[in-house]
């Protein structure tokens, strides 16, 4: 059993991103109406999966419409992306299979986000929103190196960006829960926020 919880791993994601904010000051250029990545589909675990879907169920408690709007728009997209989705259609799992790994690659690139207020530019489920979106924008390490959104560091040289560096999960604690998640439930693989929120 893990000692950890989402929310706790979510807090610990949150702080990382504060002291890096705090760190990257006018540099980081991210604030409610920049929907640059709102757009394109993104893969997505099966706990930001169950995270998006707790959050639209505690939407609709609080603002039945709008969250409706967020089902709404889920479906559409489902519907848009079903034709050439690389994986299950039916599920919403993606394929980790090379072929579908590439495909996806040039998969709905300008798709918004069902999550996306159209109008106000801003998340309707932003407190649930999926890891991906959390370390967003900032400098961030992957195996392509320490990349950054382009809107973001302007002007800054490699190594003030370097030193605004954000690590999230140090201890990799999502990966345990994402683990544990699979064992309970039997949910495994990844999707998109469409499939998880629209089907």
């Amino acid at each position: 059993m893990s000692t950890i919880s989402d929310f706790q791993l979510v807090q610990i994601v949150e702080a990382a991103l504060l002291e890096t904010a705090r760190k990257s000051g006018h540099w980081l250029a991210c604030k409610p109406g920049c929907t640059q990545c709102c757009h394109g589909v993104f893969a997505i675990n099966q706990l930001d999966a169950a995270r998006l879907r707790g959050g639209l169920l505690d939407l609709a408690s609080r603002d039945p419409e709008r969250a409706q709007r967020v089902r709404q728009r889920a479906i559409e997209s489902v519907a848009q992306l079903s034709l050439g989705f690389p994986g299950d259609p039916s599920t919403g799992l993606l394929s980790q299979s090379e072929d579908a790994q590439e495909q996806f690659d040039a998969f709905a690139n300008d798709e918004p986000c069902p999550a996306l207020d159209p109008d106000a530019g801003t998340c309707d489920l932003y407190a649930s929103r999926p890891m991906t979106c959390r370390v967003f924008g900032p400098p961030v390490r992957s195996d392509e190196g320490l990349g950054v959104c382009e809107l973001c560091y302007q002007g800054a040289t490699a190594e003030e960006i370097a030193a605004c560096e954000m690590v999230p999960d140090p201890d990799d604690l999502e990966s345990a829960l994402v683990e544990e998640l699979g064992r309970k439930s039997g949910a495994t693989g990844n999707t998109i926020v469409a499939f998880a929120l629209g089907l």
